[in-house]
C-alpha cells in the first residue's frame, strides 16, 4: 500500500485524458491531411518550402523522435531552428546544473553525492532531394565525460557499463563525447508510403522506444531511468544501419548493430562489429499516442561479462496532449523491457512517468520496477545466491519553474526527490527506505513552435 498512492499520482493524469483522446481520435481528419496541413502551415510561416519529419516528406516534424523512433504528433518541440539555402537544420540541447545527494538520511552505505552537469547538444540537418527523395543527418555530443566524471554520476540500484574496468554499480555511466553521427535517405513511394534507410556511426537501432534523454515526457527529469539497460541503452551503438518502410501510421523496420555498449574511453570510436540485430513495428492510432514492440537479439552488451548474449524484448506507448494555452502539454511514457539471457538470468523492468508543462513550470513524476540480481548489485557470492534476484521500486517526483528568459533560452529552477524501495535482505546496505534528493538549474531552448 505504500507505493499505490504514488503510483496514482502518474497514473490519474493519464487516465483523465483518455476519454478525451479517445473522443478525438474518433472525430480527427484522417492523418495524411493533418500532416500536410501542419507542415503547409510551417512552410508559410519561415517562407520556405514545408519543413516534414527526418523521414518522411508526408509526416509532421513533431513525430520526430531519437534515432528512427516516433514520438506521437501532439508532441512538443524546443529547440532553435535556422535555414540556409534549401537546408533546414534544428538545434537541441538540455543541460543541468545540479547538486545530487543519493541518501539523504544516510541510511544505507552505497549513497553519493556529488556537483554535476548531465548534458547533450543536438544539431540535426534535411533537405528535400529531387521530388521524392529526402535526406537528414544528425550529430550529438555530450560534455559528460568533463561535467560528470569517468565514472558518471551517483543513482542508487543503476548499474551498466565500467570505469577502470571496473562495474560502474549504483552509479550512472557518462555518455560518449559523439553520441550519434547519422545520415539517412527516405524515398517517397506515395503520400501514404516511405522507405528509409539510417547509418549510425554512433547511432541508435530499432530497438525501444525514443531514448530517454528525447522522451517530452522525461527531459525535466536529470536521471537516467533504472531499467535503461532494459530498454534504450543500445541509443548509442558504434555501427547502426537501419532499413524500414512505412505505410500511412505503420513503420516496421529492422537493424544491424554492434551488441557491445561504448567502452569507458569516452572520447575515440569503439570498434564497429554489425553482430547483433534488432526488429520494431510502430503504429500511431491517433495524434496522442504512439506504440512500439520490438524485439533484439544483442551480442556481448557489457564488457565485464563477455560471453553473455542477451535476448531484449520491449514494448511502450508514448503519449501527449496539447493543452489550451501557450506551451501547456500533457506527456506520459509507458515502457517494459525484459532481458533473457538463459534460464537463470531472466530479468523484467516497468516504467510511468509523466510530465505536465503549463508554460513556465512543470511538475513530473516517474516510477520503476525493476529486477537486479546479485550480480549485477555487485555482491560476493558468500553474501546471496549468484543468480538472486531482487526487485526494486523507486519513485520520483520532481518540479521546476523558469527563473530567466535570454532570448531562445530557458533558465529553470528544480528540484525532486527519489524514493527507493527493495527487499529485505538488501536493507544492511541500502537502508528500509532510501531517499536521495537534487536541486538544479536546467537550460533548455524554448518551444519551437506550437502544434497545430
Amino acid at each position: 500500500m505504500k507505493t499505490v498512492k504514488p503510483i496514482l499520482f502518474l497514473v490519474l493524469p493519464l487516465l483523465l485524458a483518455w476519454p478525451a483522446a479517445a473522443q478525438e481520435h474518433e472525430h480527427h481528419q484522417p492523418k495524411q491531411d493533418t500532416a500536410k496541413m501542419h507542415m503547409q502551415h510551417m512552410g508559410m510561416q519561415h517562407g520556405t518550402m514545408p519543413m516534414s519529419h527526418a523521414f518522411s516528406r508526408n509526416l509532421p516534424m513533431n513525430r520526430n523522435g531519437s534515432g528512427t523512433g516516433w514520438l506521437p504528433d501532439a508532441s512538443p518541440m524546443y529547440g532553435n531552428m535556422f535555414h540556409t539555402g534549401d537546408w533546414m537544420l534544428m538545434l537541441h540541447y538540455n543541460l543541468f546544473l545540479r547538486y545530487n545527494n543519493q541518501d539523504v538520511f544516510e541510511d544505507g552505505n552505497r549513497g553519493d553525492r556529488q556537483f554535476d552537469a548531465p548534458n547533450w547538444v543536438m544539431l540535426m540537418g534535411q533537405r528535400f532531394v529531387g521530388e521524392k527523395g529526402l535526406f537528414r543527418f544528425s550529430t550529438m555530443v555530450s560534455l559528460d565525460p568533463l561535467t560528470v566524471g569517468g565514472d558518471g554520476y551517483p543513482l542508487l540500484f543503476q548499474t551498466g557499463e565500467t570505469f577502470e574496468d571496473e562495474p560502474l554499480i549504483d552509479r550512472q555511466h557518462p555518455h560518449d563525447l559523439f553520441s550519434e553521427l547519422s545520415v539517412g535517405y527516405t524515398h517517397l513511394l506515395s503520400e501514404e508510403a516511405d522507405v528509409f534507410v539510417y547509418l549510425g556511426y554512433p547511432g541508435e537501432p530499432a530497438l525501444s522506444n525514443v531514448a530517454f534523454m528525447h522522451r517530452p515526457s522525461a527531459l525535466n527529469n536529470p536521471d537516467s531511468p533504472l531499467g535503461h539497460h532494459w530498454q534504450d541503452a543500445t541509443h548509442i551503438s558504434f555501427g547502426v544501419a537501419t532499413l524500414g518502410f512505412r505505410y500511412r501510421n505503420w513503420k516496421l523496420e529492422g537493424s544491424s548493430f554492434t551488441g557491445r555498449e561504448p567502452d569507458e574511453e569516452r572520447y575515440d570510436f569503439d570498434k564497429p562489429r554489425f553482430d547483433s540485430r534488432s526488429a520494431r513495428l510502430t503504429y500511431n492510432p491517433s495524434d496522442n499516442w504512439s506504440l512500439q514492440a520490438s524485439h533484439a537479439f544483442v551480442k556481448s552488451p557489457e564488457v565485464s561479462e563477455p560471453d553473455e548474449d542477451v535476448y531484449r524484448t520491449t514494448a511502450s506507448a508514448l503519449y501527449g496532449k496539447k493543452l489550451t494555452g501557450d506551451n501547456r502539454f500533457l506527456t506520459g511514457s509507458l515502457n517494459w523491457g525484459y532481458n533473457y539471457v538463459d534460464e537463470h538470468h531472466k530479468e523484467h523492468s516497468f516504467l510511468l512517468e509523466s510530465n505536465l508543462q503549463s508554460d513556465k513550470f512543470s511538475v513530473y513524476g516517474r516510477y520503476e520496477f525493476v529486477q537486479k540480481s546479485s550480480e549485477e548489485l555487485g555482491f560476493e557470492e558468500d553474501a546471496f545466491g549468484h543468480d538472486e534476484l531482487f526487485n526494486v521500486n523507486a519513485l520520483t517526483v520532481g518540479a521546476n519553474r523558469q527563473i530567466l528568459e535570454i532570448g531562445t533560452v530557458n533558465f529553470n529552477l528544480g528540484a525532486q526527490v527519489n524514493v527507493f524501495r527493495t527487499e529485505n535482505a538488501l536493507h544492511p546496505y541500502y537502508g528500509e527506505l532510501p531517499v536521495s534528493a537534487q536541486v538544479y538549474l536546467r537550460v533548455f531552448p524554448a518551444a519551437m513552435f506550437p502544434y497545430k
